[in-house]
């Protein structure tokens, strides 16, 4: 993201509005739209690049995501043959 900043005007609810000023203060509003707007944009970035490869690989199992997963998170994974010997 660049240094510079810019003044714009949004709409959202009020109801909405008035609970982020009070969760941030009034100094912190910008800083947390900002902070939400980045990470959808990234969000968004993200799904476009798995459709990417959806569409040159084809989709993705359910159960290999969930083992990729396990592994990411340094899951203690052991096979049923493992855990038998």
């Amino acid at each position: 993201m660049s240094g510079t900043t810019r003044k714009y005007s949004i709409s959202m609810p009020e109801d909405l509005a008035e609970t982020v000023r009070a969760r941030t203060g009034p100094g912190g509003f910008s800083a947390f739209v900002t902070a939400a707007v980045a990470r959808e944009m990234e969000r968004q970035q993200l799904r476009e690049l798995i459709d990417a490869a959806e569409a040159e690989h084809g989709s993705s199992d359910r159960a290999e995501v969930d083992a990729y997963r396990a592994v990411l998170r340094g899951d203690d994974v052991r096979d049923d043959n493992a855990a038998a010997a």
